[in-house]
């Protein structure tokens, strides 16, 4: 897409981030947000993804400044009317006004420019221990008992891991948020460090050696 809009449909998520070129399936069940998928649909497939934050009215709370949008690239209706969607992330954008408009759903004003750098081709690789990042991850999942499939993660790129796991891991709604305003994926990847050491430091009552 050679130009982004100047205004984006805004589906509120309490933590659930997208990320570029990252995907992302969704169930939409309510009413206000299935007319907001056919107003997507018929228009660009864009839809902003923004998590919700403490404050504001139970049907419009207050939302984080950063999001992330997504290409509406799967779409299937199910018989008891729902849609099951899958977004494809293009790039994270800053709310600047939110619109005030007669759709059911929130609109925004948003800008793009901080996040440029979303749009070219993404990295393939970074300088870092993968090695260690590796074995921090497996430990803090240990921890949390999640299960994963460790080999399609030692065999994908880190870049891929690491985005994936911001989206995906059970990491709170502010550590998520702050993994998607990250300036890139390096500063992504030492955040992402930084927390999972914190965790198992907490998890095993004092500090990693």
């Amino acid at each position: 897409m050679s130009r982004l809009p100047d205004h984006l449909p805004l589906f509120p998520l309490g933590g659930a981030i997208l990320l570029p070129g990252e995907i992302l399936p969704l169930n939409v069940f309510e009413p206000r947000y299935l007319n907001m998928t056919d107003d997507a649909m018929a228009a660009d497939k864009l839809i902003g993804i923004i998590q919700t934050r403490a404050g504001g009215p139970q049907d419009k709370p207050y939302l984080e400044a950063v999001g992330g949008a997504g290409k509406i690239v799967q779409h299937e209706e199910t018989e008891d009317g729902r849609y099951l969607i899958v977004l494809q992330g293009l790039s994270r954008f800053v709310i600047k006004d939110e619109l005030d408009e007669k759709t059911p759903y929130r609109r925004a004003s948003v800008d793009w420019s901080v996040f440029e750098a979303d749009r070219r081709a993404p990295e393939a690789l970074i300088e870092a221990d993968r090695d260690r990042f590796t074995r921090l991850l497996r430990d803090w999942f240990t921890q949390e008992q999640v299960q994963c499939d460790w080999p399609t993660v030692e065999a994908a790129p880190l870049v891929r891991v690491i985005d994936q796991i911001a989206m995906a891991a059970p990491f709170a709604a502010k550590e998520k948020q702050a993994l998607l305003e990250s300036a890139d994926i390096k500063a992504r990847h030492d955040l992402m460090l930084a927390m999972l050491e914190k965790k198992l430091a907490e998890g095993a009552g004092g500090a990693l050696n």
